[in-house]
């Protein structure tokens, strides 16, 4: 096999260092993860636009889901055999398509199919991204891989969600300029993707690594069993506020602003992110207590606000869940940065992130449903309850993990 030191030294050198690519690769997942979250302001502005109900708004988002669960299952070992830059290379391709798509968005069809095709894309970047951080970790930063792939995913939602909400009540063409702002990050990624160095060597299986399917080599599954329910509640509750959250400001609260459409999800992820950067050094075993606790309060916070049609109550209680979503985002992927053998890292990047986007799907396009019929206000109520004993399930089986450890 070739490899990138036995290529002429003018190829070499055209290859951004280590550290350099390091950077790049977590910029460049905080980037698909913005661009996933940019929808959530702007269904409010569809839903006038072309006059869809929520039960269509569910179906946008539920499109997007199948299409990210569908790829983690299909691609998400596929870079542990033909490297991480063809397969980021083609994530970032699939991207700029979707969001062309959005670009030039009509009607209620081409939002499915963008939909659809950005949760291929995102999908098959996640686990990649992931995967490349680990490989590019610095030696003198053990946890530092762990910690981003913790910290992007969170941070990304919140930008994309703020700058989206910004951007759709103050900047011209709402439905147009974050499109072509993300596109052009996009082909700004895909030349930095170009320059990278490839971290994951070439080795057989690749077309059988495509058959779906979710595999955990066995002295892995006892971590990771444990982690299930922190992952599943963090993300259960990242689901409601990305699906329904501006929707319920406006229709529950009475709150028409699409800036504050967008910082009800930046209260949740923004709040997450600067937590898994604040924990950073402190035990796993400790975070995932706080993580399992704060969950458990701030879903019973909100939804005392949700009651009392308190929105400063509400507020508080969703930033609250937020320091438990990134306690738990911190602590979960960071446990598995540092379990997963190189070859390994792929897949069990993409077994995690199966659990979590099917935490953070399933409930929300229920939801999106029940809201039709049931009304945004006792069904985010419902759901907030449903959050608060997923946090004390976790709670309890972090109880039963340390037990069986001791």
């Amino acid at each position: 096999m070739t490899t990138l030191a036995d290529a002429p030294p003018s190829v070499r050198n055209r290859r951004l260092s280590r550290p350099v690519a390091f950077a790049a690769i977590a910029a460049i997942f905080v980037t698909f993860s913005a661009a996933s979250a940019a929808p959530s302001p702007l269904y409010v502005v569809y839903q006038h636009l072309w006059s869809f109900s929520a039960t269509t708004l569910t179906a946008v988002f539920a499109v997007y889901v199948v299409g990210l669960i569908g790829s983690l299952l299909v691609l998400g070992a596929l870079s542990d055999h033909i490297g991480r830059r063809p397969v980021l290379a083609a994530a970032i391709a699939l991207e700029a398509v979707s969001l062309v798509l959005f670009l030039t968005a009509g009607d209620v069809g081409i939002l499915l199919a963008a939909r659809l095709i950005q949760g291929i894309a995102t999908g098959a970047a996640m686990t990649t991204l992931g995967a490349a951080l680990v490989d590019l970790n610095p030696p003198h930063a053990p946890g530092r891989a762990g910690l981003i792939n913790g910290l992007a995913p969170v941070a990304g939602l919140a930008v994309g969600a703020l700058g989206t909400g910004v951007l759709v009540q103050y900047a011209p063409s709402p439905t147009h300029f974050i499109w072509a702002l993300l596109l052009a990050g996009m082909v700004l990624a895909g030349i930095v993707v170009a320059r990278i160095p490839e971290t994951s060597a070439r080795r057989p299986g690749a077309a059988a690594s495509l058959a779906p399917r979710l595999g955990v080599p066995p002295r892995l599954r006892g971590d990771l069993f444990a982690l299930v329910p922190i992952i599943v509640a963090s993300w259960a509750i990242g689901g409601l506020y990305l699906s329904l959250g501006p929707s319920v400001a406006a229709g529950v609260f009475g709150i028409g602003s699409h800036l504050v459409g967008g910082l009800v999800v930046t209260l949740l992820c923004g709040t997450g992110a600067l937590t898994s950067f604040l924990l950073r050094n402190v035990p796993t075993k400790r975070v995932l207590l706080l993580a399992g606790s704060l969950l458990t309060v701030g879903a019973a916070i909100s939804v005392t606000g949700l009651e009392l049609g308190s929105a400063l109550l509400a507020a508080i209680g969703t930033v609250i869940s937020g320091v438990g979503f990134g306690a738990s985002s911190l602590a979960s992927f960071g446990t598995l940065a540092v379990l997963a053998a190189p070859h390994e890292r792929g897949e069990l990047f993409a077994v995690a992130l199966v659990i979590a986007y099917v935490a953070f799907s399933v409930p929300a396009v229920i939801a999106g449903f029940a809201a039709t019929s049931a009304g945004l206000h006792d069904t985010a109520l419902v759901y907030g309850l449903v959050v608060a004993v997923l946090g004390a399930a976790a709670l309890v089986a972090q109880q039963m993990r340390k037990r069986v450890t001791a």
